[in-house]
């Protein structure tokens, strides 16, 4: 068996495709009834596997991320082909089947994976046996559920996992991972990394709002209030965006952006995303029949109106989906500007593993330094851009906790009014930053407003004897050098 991916840049240079003719093409894709990422999987003869394919086309018409999909894909490929070795099918398949299948994943093969890691697999092929039910391709799941317990899956309770960084960190993080320079803030002339502006932006924007990697990477020229033509702000101070179909569950809120964050943003493209455009013009054109061409006369109101597939449309920013930003362009009379702001090769949005290849060439070169008197401690696994998330609620959580604090104690308020005004008011400004749709989700940040690490060295400091040493002891004791000094203070 294959597993395909539709995406109409995979399609050929001149648009001809075995078995369909070009008027069917072209309706095809004007139509767009087939999304770019619909998972796709054939036998041998290069037939549609069922049912799996019809679930595919079920994500997809439920307006499923393409990255959701892919991993839903693969989750069920796995299983797929652990069944047929056993003889069986998705729709045969037992509770003893799916038990040693979960096994095998947890236990047995070569790398198993940890039982968390284990939750979201479980929840995609629960979603597969509900839909199957829901088709009437089998009667019932093929697992029990015992008081309300489902036995395929742990059920294990996960708490969030919080990382943030100091001052520190972040620096070293920026600046020599990302950006090449050497830990003491010097240059470093070997170094050879690709768009380093560009990478200290975005984490600039990560760090300064608190969205997602999935909502800065993918963010427009316009919601920063940056003139695509002379790359310049239209208003020098902060901006406020509505961010929605890029949020995680599209769930609306108000993103604010510092000035300096646009600032950032605004050297990076002077300094690189405007000779990338430039190289990429020609790739740009050709593909312009691809792309949604907006009229730079006529953006305002949160709105892009433009040409996409030979049509004139209208479309509000907020509600852009991934996709559709990726192929969105102005065309400026000389040229065709991306309305991303961040862009690779082609003048496109870089794909989420382009970031994560940038993440980790910052990592091996962060390690590469660690034992530089100037470089920063490490964790012992690699910074994630979500770190830079939890960062910013912490830090926006600790500083309006003792703005709270600062403006209650001084008006002289009784005790309740100020418990009510640091855990509710701070709390639910956090979370109205963050997105959280659950305040307990937002609770948790309070665990980490201090380091642990550091009351456990003051709450021990006087216990241990800085006078002598067990090692100095053992010296004195086994007549070794370096033990007489302290033989003598004795």
């Amino acid at each position: 068996m294959e597993l395909f991916f539709t995406g109409r840049s995979r399609l050929p240079a001149d648009g001809n495709v075995s078995g369909i003719s070009q008027p069917e093409l072209a309706q095809l894709l004007a139509r767009r009834l087939v999304p770019d990422g619909l998972p796709v999987l054939l036998d041998s003869a290069m037939r549609p596997v069922e049912p799996l394919s019809s679930w595919f086309r079920h994500l997809a018409l439920l307006g499923r991320s393409p990255k959701t999909m892919r991993k839903y894909a693969y989750v069920t490929l796995r299983l797929h082909e652990f069944l047929a070795g056993r003889g069986r099918d998705l729709l045969s398949a037992t509770e003893s089947d799916l038990l040693e299948y979960r096994l095998l994943r947890t236990r047995v093969q070569a790398e198993p994976i940890s039982r968390v890691t284990w939750e979201p697999e479980a929840t995609a092929i629960n979603r597969l046996y509900d839909w199957l039910v829901s088709e009437q391709r089998i009667p019932r799941s093929p697992w029990r559920q015992l008081r309300g317990r489902d036995t395929f899956r742990n059920s294990i309770p996960r708490d969030m996992r919080i990382r943030h960084m100091t001052l520190e960190q972040y620096l070293y993080f920026r600046d020599v991972g990302l950006a090449g320079m050497r830990p003491d803030a010097t240059v470093d002339p070997s170094f050879r990394g690709r768009s380093p502006h560009r990478s200290r932006a975005g984490v600039e924007l990560a760090l300064l709002t608190g969205m997602r990697v999935g909502e800065w990477s993918t963010i427009l020229l316009p919601e920063l209030g940056l003139d695509p033509v002379v790359n310049q702000a239209i208003d020098p101070k902060g901006v406020v965006f509505r961010l929605a179909a890029c949020a995680k569950y599209e769930r609306p809120r108000d993103v604010y952006v510092p000035r300096s964050a646009v600032e950032t943003v605004l050297i990076y493209m002077r300094m690189e995303r405007t000779h990338v455009v430039a190289a990429a013009q020609r790739t740009l054109i050709k593909r312009r029949a691809d792309l949604f061409v907006v009229d730079v006369q006529q953006q305002g109101r949160g709105k892009l109106r433009g040409v996409l597939d030979g049509v004139t449309v209208t479309h509000t920013i907020a509600d852009m989906p991934m996709l559709l930003r990726r192929i969105t362009v102005v065309d400026t009379g000389v040229g065709l500007e991306p309305l991303a702001v961040f862009v690779g090769a082609g003048g496109q949005m870089p794909q989420p593993s382009t970031w994560d290849k940038v993440r980790w060439r910052a990592w091996d070169r962060m390690r590469t330094h660690a034992g530089h008197p100037d470089a920063a401690v490490l964790p012992s696994n690699p910074w994630l851009y979500h770190d830079l998330r939890h960062t910013f609620a912490l830090r926006l959580l600790m500083f309006l906790m003792h703005k709270a604090v600062e403006g209650v104690v001084g008006s002289e308020l009784p005790m309740a009014t100020l418990i009510d005004h640091v855990a509710a008011n701070p709390l639910l400004e956090v979370q109205r930053r963050m997105g959280h749709s659950n305040p307990s989700t937002t609770y948790v940040y309070l665990r980490y407003l201090k380091d642990p690490m550091q009351d456990v060295d003051a709450a021990f400091a006087e216990w241990t004897d800085h006078d002598a040493s067990y090692s100095e002891i053992a010296r004195h004791v086994m007549r070794l050098p370096g033990g007489e000094s302290h033989a003598t203070q004795r």
